[in-house]
């Protein structure tokens, strides 16, 4: 009878441990990302999160909200992310092509060493302000869960779409290009 009882406990674990990971994965199908990515995607234009942080490329601190009147592209990211090295050339780029029309991309480093992030910066050549945020403090309130993730706002503080993963692909592109054009309009 013991070994009757110990197939039955073992087959009630395995249907537990498979009801979890059906959960999980059911969990990761839906998620639109965090709560600003998810409004953003059902066509709502949530506030941002202000946030005040240490420059990187500049004395001084940077608050977001000082950027108000301008739209702005938001792009966490850290050093030691693979995707964040392939995307840094195209925001640059885009950065470059839109500053005069009143966009600002603003690099959020998040979860790394200083050195480090400065190293990113001097390797990529970026020249769009850099802020520091070391332990990551700012992520949760912009529903950050993992990198890089870039978030577009428009010219009032608002997010008008985000990107969860780099931003590599021509339709991701395509799509942050025609983000910033939305975010530009009067």
């Amino acid at each position: 009878m013991a070994g009757r009882a110990r197939l039955v406990a073992q087959g009630v674990a395995i249907g537990l441990v498979t009801l979890l990971f059906v959960l999980l994965v059911w969990a990761l199908a839906t998620d639109e990302g965090g709560d600003l990515a998810g409004a953003a995607s059902r066509g709502e234009r949530p506030d941002a999160p202000d946030f005040t942080l240490e420059r990187l490329d500049d004395e001084g601190e940077l608050s977001l909200s000082s950027l108000r009147g301008k739209a702005v592209v938001v792009n966490v990211w850290a050093s030691w992310c693979g995707p964040c090295k392939e995307e840094a050339p195209f925001l640059e780029q885009v950065w470059r092509e839109n500053r005069p029309r009143g966009l600002v991309v603003v690099g959020l480093d998040a979860k790394d060493f200083r050195r480090d992030a400065r190293d990113f910066m001097r390797r990529y050549e970026l020249t769009f302000p850099v802020v520091y945020d070391g332990p990551g403090d700012t992520l949760s309130g912009w529903g950050v869960t993992g990198f890089p993730e870039t978030f577009v706002l428009d010219r009032q503080g608002r997010v008008v779409e985000s990107f969860a993963g780099a931003v590599n692909s021509d339709d991701d592109r395509a799509r942050l290009r025609a983000a910033v054009d939305t975010a530009l309009e009067p």
